[in-house]
């Protein structure tokens, strides 16, 4: 590969064996995945999802539900509806099955005025992250919501939604654990109060870590991971996957060497990799250092890392007694803190063998 500047480096077979182990899992647990889109963004990529039978995906945003409906039949916009995207909304209606999330009566009511195709919505509920979504308790506006749709011809309630983001605070497999016993309990005691009304309700949950880990989801019917696709160094440190996981690497440039302080600068910066970082053992990492491969990288280098990020600048801190092994125009790849975002940022992918991935250019 002809790399001259930083480029998003996709192991593609680390990725289909994370997409398989999945795919897999929810087998096993008799749930459908609908994987988040909004990590990869790409229909390159989405039709790995294909080859294990994937039929149902996540998206964050309208704009994504568009590039997706290409190819996708049936999508969850795992965001709040933003009213004043009516239009992309029914223009969307119109073709695919489209899933809608409502936390209000003033939703609802704004939709079933200006919706001019069938649209599903489930209720965001609030179970732990403190993000979005309606406290388990608030059964009175829950009702509300319900009773405001219940004679719409055009928003049909399928369920109740919501993401278990408080796992990314925890740091190990036990705390995971805790904490998706709790959001599952939370989610499924809601649906179960709806049952008999609602006897086709689902129980949709997900993020990453409890659904890597976890071995029970009973009374659930979806999950909707999405990092998992490519993991990171900060789902490392959670603990719900290993470095070998992570299935992408920034290969950036050496531009500058400081031998006097044990530093490198690379070419690349926050606008690639974004300035998301983890803090461990007293210091602040934006990327760590993986070992150059024959093809591609192995394990990490302990103690090379990102220390700072300034636009195009990454400053790399290297061991005394590796500085001596580096040369000015040398690639290294760095395994990024925050996949999502960085694959945002970068907008494009190169595999191993050379081959360019297309994403989504604009949300």
């Amino acid at each position: 590969m002809n790399i001259i500047k930083p480029t998003l480096i996709l192991d593609e077979a680390k990725c289909k064996a994370n997409i398989v182990f999945m795919a897999n899992k929810a087998k096993k647990h008799n749930v459908v995945l609908r994987p988040h889109f909004k990590t990869h963004q790409s229909l390159d990529i989405g039709r790995w999802f294909k080859d294990v039978g994937i039929t149902k995906i996540t998206v964050s945003s309208l704009d994504m539900a568009e590039y997706f409906a290409e190819e996708w039949n049936d999508i969850t916009v795992a965001f709040p509806v933003n009213i004043l995207e009516i239009e992309t909304i029914n223009r969307l209606a119109k073709k695919i099955t489209l899933n809608v999330l409502v936390e209000s009566v003033a939703t609802a009511q704004y939709l079933m005025k200006h919706l001019n195709h069938s649209v599903n919505f489930l209720i965001k509920l609030n179970i732990g992250n403190g993000r979005t979504g309606l406290l388990p308790n608030h059964t009175e506006t829950i009702n509300a919501i319900l009773e405001a749709t219940k004679q719409s011809s055009k928003l049909h309630f399928i369920g109740f939604l919501g993401h278990a983001g408080q796992t990314y605070n925890c740091r190990s497999k036990a705390e995971i654990q805790k904490v998706h016993d709790e959001a599952k309990t939370t989610i499924v005691s809601v649906k179960n109060k709806y049952k008999i009304q609602y006897p086709k309700l689902i129980a949709s949950y997900g993020d990453t870590p409890s659904c890597s880990v976890a071995e029970n989801f009973e009374g659930l019917d979806e999950l909707r991971p999405g990092n998992f696709v490519f993991y990171d160094v900060m789902q490392v440190q959670i603990g719900d996957c290993t470095h070998n996981d992570i299935a992408v690497a920034m290969a950036c440039p050496i531009v500058s060497i400081h031998k006097d302080r044990n530093e490198l600068v690379i070419y690349g910066g926050g606008i690639h990799f974004s300035k998301d970082r983890i803090e461990h053992q007293g210091k602040t990492i934006f990327g760590i250092i993986a070992q150059n491969d024959t093809n591609g990288w192995n394990d990490p280098i302990p103690n090379m890392y990102v220390k700072a990020l300034s636009q195009e600048h990454g400053v790399v801190v290297v061991p005394p007694t590796l500085i001596d092994q580096y040369n000015i125009g040398d690639l290294i790849y760095v395994l990024p803190i925050h996949s999502c975002m960085t694959a945002d940022l970068m907008k494009r992918y190169k595999t191993l063998d050379g081959n360019d991935i297309t994403m989504m250019l604009n949300h």
